[in-house]
């Protein structure tokens, strides 16, 4: 401070100005000192410029960028400074040029195309703020993705079957796909046995042979009353004292262990806190109101949220980010939590699945989307045929199988696992998470939380409002 004083005072001396002093003359036309707003001579300058357009960007700095930004019509809405430059290039170091201002251009950084990003992203440029996306994948629309195969849209990463009771979530997702009518009725075959799902008087009749919904309350009640648990110590004990013997045996026990990869009495009891059992003949497997599939797949939906977003596919964040931080005011990171920090707390674990895909010369494989095989001798736990999500009538089919495995770095990590040490390690990167000033985490891995796509939906629109408030 003592030099620059002394240097401003030998310049006065001489009557010699230079580009610095230029540059705060300038401001102090423009922008008032103690408001940091516009004063009326940048309004007028607004007025009269349509566009600004500025060479060499890479070496601009902190005072240049406020003088451009005064001038510019970027308070009402208007996107109209274009820039052209190169950070390799930056040779003034000495003006104190600052060339990430380069990459410093946009209202929020979203990284990860999945759905919450695409619901903020829409939000936020619904009101002109400006949105960068990044995306690790070739791809947008996260794990909702649908590649076409033989004019079918499959499910790349696994059956999604949208549904809710929310009136308010299913209106606002009705404004960017049509949805048809699509209903999920899953059968489950046990060895030799076929049985629909969810657990229904459709199941039970076949399963005991009987009609009526007191002979199937009946059966389950002197099950359960013959094992005679009162606490259970596991999750083989927590099902077999909601649904007795037969359900468990045949319909849960063999499918959740390949899910989990690991007995059922090693997993702990919180993992099942209910099991539904409908009296009714009804093998809809949702409660909710609303439900169907986007005609045209997922894809038309999240190609709809992002149509007026920057997008970038194939780019790693985490590979440079320092960099990706200096390109948003604010960033949406959905990736996971622990990989944000390098894993620096120890690495949260994940349930992963391996997709085995195949094209079947027949125009109908197995009847129906989804058949869960809850044996623990099938090495799948379920095969999707994907053309019956929208009633697909082309000559042939595609069907995947889907393997449940324990997640490993590099792969990608489906469900979080639910346990007490899991949390407690979540808990330790969420208190990391509250410190950050310009980062929100959000989704499914930036909160290790299992969502619904309704409930990503709620939680985006949710955060939108939270930040304005």
């Amino acid at each position: 401070k003592q030099f620059a004083d002394e240097f401003a005072a030998a310049k006065r001396r001489k009557n010699l100005v230079d580009f610095h002093d230029v540059e705060h003359f300038a401001l102090q036309i423009l922008v008032d000192e103690e408001t940091e707003k516009a004063k009326k001579t940048a309004e007028e300058f607004r007025d009269t410029f349509e566009e600004i357009m500025i060479d060499e960007y890479q070496d601009s700095n902190e005072v240049q960028e406020t003088l451009l930004r005064s001038i510019s019509r970027e308070e009402r809405g208007e996107n109209n400074i274009f820039m052209v430059g190169d950070v390799k290039q930056s040779i003034y170091r000495f003006r104190l040029a600052r060339p990430e201002l380069f990459m410093k251009k946009y209202d929020y950084l979203i990284v990860g195309a999945g759905l919450f990003g695409a619901v903020f992203a829409y939000e936020a440029m619904k009101r002109g703020k400006t949105c960068l996306v990044i995306e690790r994948r070739d791809h947008i629309a996260g794990n909702i993705y649908c590649e076409t195969i033989e004019g079918i849209h499959v499910h790349k990463y696994g059956a999604h079957i949208f549904h809710t009771s929310n009136q308010e979530v299913w209106n606002y997702i009705n404004q960017f796909a049509e949805f048809n009518n699509y209903i999920n009725s899953p059968i489950a075959i046990y060895k030799d046995e076929l049985y629909n799902l969810p657990f229904n008087m459709n199941t039970f009749s076949k399963m005991w042979n009987i009609r009526t919904p007191q002979e199937a309350k009946d059966h389950i009640a002197q099950q359960i009353a013959a094992l005679n648990i009162t606490e259970p110590k596991n999750l083989e004990e927590q099902a077999l004292s909601l649904v007795g013997t037969d359900v468990y045996e045949k319909l849960i026990k063999g499918y959740t262990e390949k899910q989990w990869g690991r007995s059922c009495t090693d997993l702990p009891s919180f993992i099942i806190k209910r099991l539904p059992l409908r009296f009714t003949y009804d093998n809809n497997y949702f409660n909710d109101l609303y439900q169907g599939i986007p005609i045209g797949g997922y894809n038309v939906l999240t190609e709809r949220l992002f149509e007026k977003a920057d997008v970038q596919t194939g780019v790693d964040f985490l590979e440079d980010k320092e960099k990706y931080l200096a390109m948003g005011e604010t960033v949406i990171y959905t990736g996971a939590i622990d990989a944000f920090y390098d894993y620096a707390l120890g690495k949260l674990e994940y349930r992963t699945v391996r997709f085995e895909t195949e094209v079947l010369d027949t125009d109908n494989y197995q009847g129906v989307a989804v058949v869960n095989y809850t044996d623990r001798e099938t090495p799948y736990t379920r095969v999707i045929e994907h053309k019956h999500f929208e009633f697909g009538t082309q000559k042939k089919t595609v069907i995947s199988r889907e393997y449940s495995t324990d997640w490993k770095e590099g792969m990608e990590p489906y469900y979080p696992v639910n346990d007490a040490r899991n949390q407690e390690l979540y808990q330790k990167y969420a208190a990391l998470a509250e410190k950050e000033e310009k980062v929100i985490f959000g989704g499914r891995l930036g909160e290790y939380k299992y969502y619904d796509m309704d409930k990503v939906i709620e939680a985006a629109l949710n955060q939108w409002e939270k930040m304005q408030r």
